[in-house]
Parts: structure tokens; sequence; C-alpha cells
């Protein structure tokens, strides 16, 4: 049963499960629809976990599975799944350089692929432990490992060949 102890952990948890959900659905619409229905599903549940951490990761698996469960749903419905969808969510104000920083990132990590970007999700953007990140998605530790130094290698040869030419610094004039 759902009780303050699980609020309490849930309040802690709402950026890194916004985060996660954010990284799966790639659009923040989306992935509002999602993190509202993972609480929803968890308060609604007849068995919830007692402990923190294992709340945490079943927190974390419900995204993924809500997820999953969409993708299956339209891709029924439509006959196919875009891959390729850009993102649509607004990055926070801030200097121009800040800024193209931001999109480069988001734009390198949305064309890594599927197990990578699942794997970056987890651990760089959600902060779970490879051992964590294994059990969410029910793989060998190894098999993390190696996924996660493939996918940061992968992200950082996406950056290297992003071709922005970086706004001109602005001159002051003296009088």
């Amino acid at each position: 049963m759902f009780d303050d102890r699980h609020h309490e952990t849930l309040h802690s948890l709402r950026r890194r499960l916004f985060g996660y959900a954010c990284a799966l659905s790639r659009r923040i619409e989306d992935a509002e629809d999602l993190y509202q229905d993972a609480i929803v599903r968890a308060m609604g549940a007849r068995s919830v976990p007692r402990d923190s951490v294992a709340f945490r990761v079943w927190m974390f698996r419900l995204i993924r599975n809500l997820w999953i469960d969409r993708l299956r749903r339209d891709s029924r419905q439509s006959g196919f799944i875009d891959s390729e969808a850009e993102a649509e969510a607004q990055p926070a104000p801030g200097d121009e350089e800040s800024l193209v920083d931001v999109l480069l990132v988001r734009q390198a990590f949305l064309r890594l692929s599927k197990d990578h970007r699942d794997v970056l999700a987890l651990v760089d953007i959600a902060g779970f432990s490879y051992d964590e990140t294994a059990e969410l998605l029910e793989t060998p530790r190894g098999t993390v490992m190696s996924r996660i130094s493939r996918a940061r290698a992968a992200l950082a040869a996406q950056l290297r060949q992003s071709n922005v030419v970086p706004f001109p610094r602005q001159v002051e004039r003296r009088r």
C-alpha cells in the first residue's frame, strides 16, 4: 500500500523520474503523460515495495514499461515507430553558447541507439548505479558497463562531428 514514506521518496525522485521520462519519450508533453501515468499506476498498485531503494528501481521500471507499452500500442496503430522524431523540449534560457551546447548534446543523444540512450538515461541522467541499472534493464552488470562506455564514446563522437560555428563575441565599442 502507498504510504507517506512512498510520497516522500516519490517527491525526492520527481526530477530524476521526469528526466528519465523525457529521455525515453523525447517530447515534454509525452514525458509529462508518462510521468503522471506512472504515479497514478504506483499509487493504485496493490503491492508497493517498502524498501526505498527497491521502490526507486520499481518506479523507474514502471516508467520504462509504460513507455514500452506505448511504443507497442503506437506501432500497432500506425504500423511503424518514427525513431527520428525531433525533441520539442525547450532548453533553459541562458547565454547563446550554453544554449548551443544544450541543443548539441540533446541532438547527439537523440542520434544514439536505443540501448545507448537507455543506459545513459539511467546512469548519467537518473543517477542509477551499474548494479541498479543492470537490475532495471534485466541484463548483466558487465553488459551495462560496456554499454555505458560505448554510449559515452558514441556521444562524444557525435559531439565532435557537430558542424556548429559558435556565435561571434560582440566587441564593445569605445567612444
